[in-house]
């Protein structure tokens, strides 16, 4: 079982490792060091775990750090002044919103007020759409950790079923560019998409991000499939798991991705690597 579990740990602390070495020499020659700020509104449990793994990341490969705790009830334009503000500071290459944001504040507002030199997230028009026409200079983040992965473990794409179950910004919609950049044949569905089984039994490469824990099962899959498993859920007793019954599939799976393990801790380095590209095109002079 184990030669089928990817394991996403080990890959992201190599890459930390080789940023890091980046970063001294980029110390060395007397610059300043990369730096991020994140914004978090309110009090969720989840987010605070996801802000607290990226401080500890960008102190591991030796970025600046700086995070603002605000009020769930703090108003729109409170956090666009924010924004502005950082937008302006030269000691900052990336500006995080940690999302989801309370109901009152729209969220495109506040993502689109980030600068593009900033935008680490690859969420911003601008980077969203160099990936829609294959030239991308930030990348998401979920999505650019699945095609590290791909290429780590020397997995061939080009002519293969790749099919999406969730087609959010972050995850889905990237990362249907990415697979057809890659050569892939692109399925994605979602909460409308009728008989979702016949399309997941034709997949050999199948990436779910939907928030069901262990929605899937061998019954939907295909033999020698592989599956990128997004999804982070918490059970009632306290453990994580993600929206692939693993224990189910592996008997059918050529790779599937743990959870947590997998896509988690890639996701997170490639934040920093998005970083670092943007201190050296954008804000290092």
């Amino acid at each position: 079982m184990l030669n089928k579990i990817i394991n996403g740990n080990k890959i992201a602390n190599l890459l930390k490792k080789k940023i890091k070495k980046r970063v001294i020499k980029i110390l060395k020659k007397g610059n300043r060091p990369p730096g991020l700020a994140v914004i978090l509104v309110g009090n969720d449990n989840s987010s605070k775990i996801y802000v607290k793994k990226k401080k500890i990341a960008c102190k591991k490969v030796g970025y600046i750090f700086k995070c603002w705790k605000l009020i769930k009830t703090i108003k729109e334009s409170e956090i666009l002044k924010l924004i502005k503000k950082l937008n302006q500071d030269k000691t900052i290459d990336g500006i995080l919103v940690q999302l989801p944001l309370p109901n009152h504040i729209n969220t495109n507002n506040i993502l689109y007020s980030i600068s593009y030199k900033k935008d680490v997230d690859g969420l911003h028009p601008y980077h969203a759409g160099r990936i829609l026409q294959n030239n991308p200079i930030i990348r998401s983040c979920a999505p650019k950790g699945i095609m590290t992965i791909i290429e780590k473990y020397n997995i061939q794409t080009h002519g293969l079923n790749a099919v999406i179950i969730g087609s959010s910004n972050i995850v889905g919609r990237p990362m249907s560019m990415e697979l057809l950049a890659s050569g892939c044949t692109i399925t994605i569905t979602n909460k409308y998409t009728k008989n979702l089984i016949y399309y997941t039994k034709h997949a050999d490469i199948l990436i779910v991000a939907i928030g069901k824990p262990n929605f899937i099962n061998k019954s939907w899959i295909k033999n020698k499939a592989v599956i990128f498993d997004v999804g982070i859920n918490k059970l009632l007793n306290g453990k994580i798991t993600g929206d692939v019954n693993l224990n189910s599939v592996y008997k059918k799976i050529s790779y599937i991705t743990p959870v947590p393990g997998g896509v988690g801790p890639m996701t997170v380095v490639s934040l920093l690597d998005n970083i670092l590209i943007a201190y050296k095109k954008y804000h290092n002079n």
